[in-house]
């Protein structure tokens, strides 16, 4: 891999902590700016808000701008961003800085994925992306639980300015390392116009929707986890990134096991990862008061959810592969529009009395959900071949949509 490459797989590392950090550090933000856990947990929100407008937005807005210079302002405005949320007299300010610094984290991935295909060879496109996409399993294992260690510690402030920082770090290593690369020509490109037809099939709505829900629900409760840790379950706020570390390296596994079968087996993959998690929150939910087993399902809630990733994702770009620009940012607003609903969801039922415990099952029911979508594509997939096949009367027909997940760029 070029120097390049892991540069800006290093800078995603800083994105994934400042995404994800806050879902172990809620009890504090929220009591240093006196608002409800609820309202805290909407910092959540505001950051995947800024990632559903900022990746379609700036996937397109950016396409004909020099990249590096791109790549530096938008870390540059990330960290910026870190700094006021450092410095915030209020929830309000807060919650601003959030959904700014989401808009450059989705620009970022954007320009920073087109930048790591265009320096290296097409058979290493894959593994460009999984650098890119490694930086982020490694913010949930060690970022997060890092950033939720320095809010218990010096303050939830400390954990923002730790992420100023590294973003400096990406900063510095962009300008050193990455060379300057040209935007695709005219020729290269694909008109918007053309793009946005996509969104006019069934399958490409149904694909986001299931990919919205099940993001729904994995937050729903994680987004939540450390109150429910300590509140419920009982542990010492020592225990919260302990938990969280055990949930990123089941994550890890997940994505690995899950991007293997998902090339074989896509709806299998989908369905055994969705009803997995859902069983996995139910169990929770029936366990929660239990430190041992809330522990341990907590993992394995990392692994079963994220199994489902690499799946939901080749099917976005299969589905969506007419458009090369707006496919990955498609995916990623996917995920982010989930990533917004469950937090928000979460808080209602808190908010009612319910308790954080119900996060568990509302979560569950949203992940099968997630299962009824991931069903209704395979349907839609199989009344599709059975239609080339009639077409073809009778002889063979074309090979069916590919299950495989596409390397990056395609």
């Amino acid at each position: 891999m070029p120097t390049a490459v892991l540069v800006i797989g290093a800078a995603v590392f800083a994105l994934g902590t400042s995404e994800f950090m806050l879902s172990g550090l809620l009890p504090e933000v929220a009591d240093d700016l006196d608002v409800s856990i609820p309202t805290a947990g909407l910092l959540i929100s505001a950051f995947a808000i800024g990632m559903v407008v900022g990746a379609p937005v700036l996937a397109a807005a950016t396409q004909r701008l020099p990249r590096r210079l791109t790549l530096v302002v938008l870390l540059a405005v990330f960290g910026v961003s870190h700094l006021a949320g450092a410095l915030a007299p209020g929830y309000g300010v807060l919650f601003a800085t959030r959904v700014v610094s989401a808009l450059a984290c989705a620009g970022f991935w954007a320009v920073g994925a087109a930048v790591a295909i265009s320096l290296v060879p097409v058979g290493a496109r894959a593994r460009a992306m999984a650098v890119l996409l490694g930086g982020l399993s490694v913010a949930n294992i060690a970022g997060v639980p890092g950033g939720a260690v320095l809010g218990q510690h010096l303050g939830w402030r400390a954990a923002f300015w730790a992420v100023a920082l590294l973003t400096a770090l990406g900063l510095v290593g962009v300008l050193l390392f990455v060379p300057g690369t040209r935007p695709p020509s005219a020729a290269e490109r694909v008109p918007l116009r053309t793009e946005l037809r996509v969104y006019r099939e069934r399958r490409v709505w149904l694909a986001m929707v299931t990919t919205a829900l099940f993001a729904a629900g994995t937050f729903c409760f994680f987004s939540y986890l450390a109150p429910l840790l300590t509140e419920v379950t009982g542990l010492g706020e020592g225990w919260v990134p302990v938990v969280l570390v055990l949930y990123g390296f089941g994550a890890l596994i997940g994505t690995w096991f899950g991007g293997r079968l998902a090339d074989a087996h896509l709806f299998g993959t989908l369905y055994a990862g969705l009803a997995a998690a859902a069983l996995v929150l139910a169990l929770l939910a029936l366990t929660a008061r239990q430190p041992v087993a809330a522990v341990t399902l907590s993992g394995v809630l990392g692994l079963a959810a994220f199994l489902c990733g690499p799946g939901l994702n080749a099917r976005i770009f299969n589905v969506a592969g007419a458009a090369p620009t707006l496919a990955g940012a498609t995916a990623t607003a996917s995920f982010n529009a989930g990533n917004t609903l469950g937090p928000w969801a979460g808080g209602l039922v808190i908010n009612v009395g319910l308790g954080y415990v119900w996060t568990a099952w509302l979560g569950a029911l949203l992940l099968l959900a997630a299962l009824v979508g991931a069903w209704l594509q395979s349907r839609d997939e199989t009344r599709s071949s059975v239609g080339r096949r009639v077409a073809g009367g009778g002889r063979r027909a074309a090979a069916p949509e590919p299950t495989r997940a596409p390397s990056a760029g395609e």
